[in-house]
């Protein structure tokens, strides 16, 4: 038996369960500052670093490409922080989260993010492993860093199959 789902363009609301959206077209509020040379946007997503002894990290991350239909084993969560993924190109990528369901992942859902869209996964949400598509892809990474066990990984008994939209 084979279990699918088919990725769909990513949305604010429709991904408002599992984290937050960085986009920037059309976000309103920008502020100036810098003598009106630069426009700061509100805050997109906020970082969150639990635990004692745990920061807020930037990394950089080059992810290497997969392809679609993309066979999806594996899926994993950060107890103690958010996740955040913002690309340094346009090209999309593959966004796979889950409802946490008593402590397990329940059935994945699967976005395509639009050129630009980066994501924040809030803390302890069930996500899939970061997925370029077509070509190996550059990300800022910002996340908790620090003592404490900050990774859970669940291994599906059967695969789901993710295809395109």
């Amino acid at each position: 038996m084979s279990r699918t789902i088919t990725a769909r363009a990513l949305t604010r609301k429709a991904f408002a369960p599992f984290g937050d959206v960085i986009d920037k077209p059309n976000y309103p509020g920008r502020i100036p500052i810098n003598g009106g040379r630069a426009r700061r946007l509100p805050p997109m997503a906020e970082a969150v670093a639990a635990g004692e002894g745990g920061g807020v990290f930037i990394s950089l991350v080059e992810g290497d490409p997969y392809a679609l239909p993309l066979k999806l084993d594996l899926v994993e969560r950060h107890p103690l922080g958010s996740q955040a993924f913002i690309p340094l190109t346009a090209e999309p990528f593959l966004v796979i989260v889950c409802p946490d369901e008593n402590g397990r992942p329940g059935t994945p859902q699967a976005f395509l993010t639009a050129p630009w869209q980066g994501i924040n996964y809030h803390r302890n949400t069930w996500h899939g492993v970061l997925a370029p598509l077509g070509q190996p892809q550059d990300f800022i990474v910002v996340d908790r860093g620090g003592p404490g066990v900050n990774l859970e990984e669940w291994t599906f008994d059967e695969p789901w199959t993710v295809l395109p939209g």
